[in-house]
């Protein structure tokens, strides 16, 4: 890394995805690389980054310059093939995102910066057949997307609204009627001479978005928005089978090895399971235990501080911008160090527009609708500003925000802990002595946030100053070089500790920050660091298996389920072992593995008829078939 930052200067930062490619071609003349393409698709379906042409890499890792003889050969060849739509879908390159750098010894390398694709230009693929030809980019490089990630994409790029869509077949007898009128009496309450407050129900619900009517064929019925926003709870998974809300308070991280979660709302069929309960029943829960001080408004009392407004804001923003379709659960967290909130779906901008505020693309506008006629959400794109700015005001350390892929997700912390609090100050004063107070105001900030987060990314720290990214790439390669701090990874997985005192998480998955672990379940809780949720708490999707077994069958199965890939024949013993004793559904199968559903069932369970027997023998696909190990005869 230093000898490529040396060659062709410090553009290249560790906010930056990067590939290098020797690209020689049979005739050491220069070529652009068939794998190339691949990593195009990738990057520009993930975050974007820069691929390097003309550049090797080692197997320890370092560089070396090779450099390209016939660049205007391979510029050609790059932009004939990048605007052939037999080839590539689409073409987001223009003429400044490639460019030739002149390294050493009069070497030539190519530069090419490729841009995170706006939403309608993805899913970028190549090749003709976008199931078979999208890719995307995490932390070991280039992987194919499946095809359930490739409808996603392929539906955000058509649907402005992802709620507004009509379902056929949801009238007003799938609304909890308590909630909608619950709703009713909050929006007179807020807009007390609004015309729409003497329309009858029906009328009501079509104005705000939660019904509609096709035009065409003149059907009538429910929105997504209207039945999640008040629909009951098996009403809404009859439409959206992923569909999960889920509130947990927890103990501080200290105490949590030896306690459960204190409090808990999810759907469990004990109550209506719909988003304006879910909101109701969180913000009360989340709020209970401020301080609020004592201000008047008049002869009124204002019971709402700068805390209050910022949860509002995150836990309006999660649930109007999930995609309620995605694998995992719309989960909110409270600890009382800190506030955690999970969407599933990835954000539809980038997260410096989002937090930069006044650009919003809401997935659900309908639902975001809703909430806004009700005094709650602010307008389009100000939420998360809004969010941050709060935080600051009460000098807390900035919000975290960060997505992960496969499955997608957007996370938000709130840490109530100070941006610099004396008691880091003192211990960094007592690690590094007089050489602390002799350091820049952001090297400092750097080890106060790995003093009380735990470790600091390039991220991160972007986040927190205002420093150009080259020279925050400096900064923490300096506290390196000094020995201040260890890192690992590399680009944007780079991770910095102290020396001796490496993060928890193994660091090839975690990415820019704390992510979630690999089980695509439905379940799925934040496993990691400060939104840690014990194993054991995830919910047994059968009522016939008891705790004890359940976390039996967990950990034997934990081998297969924490890596993402193993032999053939591994998960094959595997099911056979944890099938022995229980018949499991392939949801159960599915979360214990670590696979998902319709992998499990048509590359295993479907083969495996000579092992495993089936509770619905007559009927393979039967929506409660599950599966137990055959006796030996």
């Amino acid at each position: 890394m230093e000898e490529l930052i040396d060659i062709i200067g410090n553009f290249l930062t560790e906010d930056v995805d990067f590939e290098v490619k020797k690209a020689a071609g049979k005739d050491d003349h220069g070529a652009v690389p068939k794998d190339f393409y691949k990593t195009y698709s990738a990057m520009a379906n993930t975050e974007g980054g820069v691929v390097l042409l003309g550049i090797s890499e080692k197997k320890d890792h370092s560089f070396e310059v090779t450099g390209i003889k016939d660049t205007h050969k391979v510029k050609k060849s790059l932009w004939d093939t990048l605007n052939n739509r037999n080839n590539v879908s689409v073409n987001i390159l223009n003429e400044r995102d490639i460019r030739v750098v002149q390294a050493k010894k009069g070497l030539n390398v190519i530069q090419i910066n490729v841009p995170r694709a706006s939403r309608y230009q993805k899913p970028v693929f190549i090749g003709k057949n976008p199931l078979t030809g999208t890719y995307r980019r995490n932390y070991e490089g280039d992987y194919r997307c499946d095809e359930e990630s490739v409808r996603r994409m392929l539906a955000e790029q058509v649907e402005d609204a992802r709620d507004s869509r009509l379902l056929e077949g949801f009238d007003f007898g799938d609304i909890q009627m308590d909630s909608f009128l619950a709703y009713r009496n909050a929006f007179r309450s807020t807009r007390p001479d609004h015309p729409w407050s003497d329309i009858n129900d029906r009328e009501f619900l079509r104005n705000i978005g939660g019904r509609t009517r096709d035009r065409q064929t003149n059907v009538e019925g429910l929105t997504l928005a209207g039945l999640l926003m008040f629909g009951k709870f098996r009403s809404i998974h009859d439409a959206v089978p992923n569909y999960i809300v889920d509130y947990r308070q927890l103990p501080h991280r200290s105490e949590s090895e030896n306690s459960r979660w204190l409090d808990r709302i999810t759907t469990d069929g004990s109550w209506s399971g719909n988003l304006y309960d879910f909101y109701r029943q969180s913000i009360t829960r989340l709020v209970q235990d401020l301080k609020v001080p004592f201000k008047l408004k008049g002869d009124r009392r204002i019971d709402d501080t700068p805390i209050h407004e910022a949860l509002r804001e995150a836990l309006v923003n999660a649930l109007i911008h999930a995609d309620y379709s995605g694998r995992v659960s719309v989960l909110v967290v409270k600890r009382p160090e800190l506030f955690g909130f999970r969407n599933p779906g990835n954000m539809r901008i980038s997260i410096e527009d989002a937090i930069l505020g006044g650009n919003s693309d809401c997935r659900n506008r309908n639902l975001q609708k809703m909430f806004q006629l009700i005094g709650l959400g602010e307008q389009a794109g100000s939420g998360l500003p809004k969010v941050y700015t709060n935080w600051k005001k009460q000098h807390f350390r900035p919000p975290e925000l960060w997505e992960r892929i496969d499955p997608d997700q957007t996370l938000l912390r709130l840490r109530l802990s100070s941006l610099i609090s004396d008691e880091a100050l003192q211990s960094l004063k007592e690690r590094f002595g007089d050489d602390f107070g002799r350091m820049t105001e952001t090297e400092r900030l750097a080890l106060i946030t790995v003093e009380i987060e735990g470790r600091v990314t390039h991220a991160r720290l972007k986040q927190m100053c205002s420093d150009h990214p080259s020279d925050i790439t400096s900064i923490l390669r300096h506290l390196v070089d000094t020995e201040m701090l260890e890192s690992k990874g590399r680009g944007r997985a780079t991770v910095y500790y102290f020396s001796g005192e490496a993060p928890e998480f193994p660091i090839g998955e975690s990415g820019d920050d704390d992510l979630l672990g690999s089980i695509p379940t439905k379940e799925l809780s934040i496993p990691l660091n400060d939104l840690s949720i014990p194993t054991k708490e995830l919910s047994i999707p059968q009522k016939d298996i008891s705790d004890e077994a359940w976390s039996k069958l967990w950990e034997m199965a934990a081998a297969v389920r924490e890596r993402k890939r193993s032999p053939r024949k591994e998960i094959i013993s595997i099911i056979q072992e944890i099938c022995a004793q229980n018949f499991l559904t392939v949801e159960s199968l599915s979360i214990l593995i670590g696979r998902k559903p319709k992998t499990l069932q048509e590359k295993y369970l479907y083969q495996m008829g000579d092992v495993l027997d089936m509770r619905f023998p007559n009927n393979p696909r039967h929506p409660r078939q599950a599966y137990q190990k055959k006796e030996k005869k």
